[in-house]
């Protein structure tokens, strides 16, 4: 059966699992674990998007993200091809880390946030990483840890957490540990991975009956919430489906883009192929690399093909470019040219 596509837009929290391929470990030891938060770190404050929580297992990882600007399979992309680099080089390894496709659930926030945040803080001690609470509240490969402020980093989104619970930072911290505390009998907890309304409605049989009775609700397994969130996404997913596929129907190709970025930036198509470090052809080259790989579609190799570079090269130029449209507010208008 053909891979659904994922679900994103600016401002969507996601719940990601990532997994090794054939159940084997990617993290090792310490020095595994802090090079992975050191490059999230690093990713989720480069492209705005905000961490609630996440945890690391030895053999998969959760996290829980709210995109900005930066697409969430753009963020991911940066992080797991990186550490997917550093881990072979450190272990003296080849070949793929990770199953093809992490899972991405996009969430309706104001109904799952808090249980989500419990639920992926309390994997490790589910998984028998640790073995009681006050070993979970020091753990430093969780974020519950810097909630409780036993231990310390510049990027998780631990005061908009914290909030859901309190006003003063005491209080709320109390507040989150019972919260914890009280799921920590409730297991794998299968009705927050996904599946749209058919887990708030109480589960399989609830939706079953729902159905019997000739009431007619929407799910996706990509999604988690209520029927008119799910409903809303699917839709907005759609538009955005038409949009990134538009110039294409347009019969907009590789050569007019390149066009269309010369009238923007000055500098001539034919410039923009080879190795210049001039600046200017460095941004031009950069927006091109960037809107070609996600308004065209085209592949990295494809674009290191087009322009005389290397596949390498290519995908920096595609995060410099993204940086670029971020910070200077550009898109494409699929009518006429780029716009401001």
């Amino acid at each position: 059966m053909p891979r659904q596509a994922r679900i994103d837009a600016p401002g969507a929290l996601h719940h990601v699992i990532g997994r090794s391929i054939e159940r084997g470990k990617i993290f090792y030891d310490e020095k595994d674990r802090d090079d992975f938060l050191a490059r999230l770190g690093e990713i989720v404050k480069q492209s705005r998007t905000r961490c609630y929580g996440w945890a690391l297992i030895p053999n998969h990882f959760h996290l829980l993200l709210k995109t900005g600007n930066v697409p969430i399979a753009t963020v991911m992309r940066r992080l797991l091809s990186g550490y997917a680099g550093s881990f072979n080089r450190r272990h003296r390894r080849s070949g793929h880390l990770f199953q093809n496709r992490y899972k991405s659930i996009l969430c309706q926030e104001d109904a799952y946030l808090k249980e989500l945040v419990r639920y992926i803080h309390l994997n490790p001690l589910r998984a028998g990483t640790v073995r009681t609470l006050e070993e979970l509240d020091r753990y430093p490969y969780c974020g519950h840890s810097y909630l409780m402020r036993n231990n310390k980093n510049d990027w998780q989104e631990t005061e908009s957490v914290l909030t859901l619970f309190g006003d003063r930072v005491s209080t709320a911290q109390r507040g989150y540990r019972r919260f914890v505390e009280k799921g920590m009998d409730q297991g794998s907890r299968p009705d927050l991975i996904g599946g749209g309304l058919l887990r708030s409605s109480g589960g399989w049989q609830a939706v079953e009956d729902l159905r019997k009775a000739g009431i007619h609700q929407k799910s996706d397994e990509r999604i988690l919430g209520d029927s008119d969130f799910v409903e809303g996404v699917l839709a907005k997913a759609q538009e955005r489906l038409h949009q990134k596929y538009a110039l294409v129907a347009q019969g907009v190709g590789i050569e007019q883009l390149m066009q269309w970025v010369s009238d923007l930036t000055a500098v001539p198509v034919k410039s923009m192929t080879g190795a210049s470090k001039r600046p200017q052809t460095v941004k031009a080259r950069a927006l091109v690399c960037f809107w070609a790989g996600r308004e065209l579609g085209m592949s990295m190799t494809d674009l290191a093909h087009r322009l005389g570079i290397s596949v390498p090269t290519a995908s920096v130029a595609f995060q410099r470019g993204e940086r670029i449209v971020d910070r200077e507010k550009l898109e494409l208008s699929t009518g006429s040219n780029i716009k401001l």
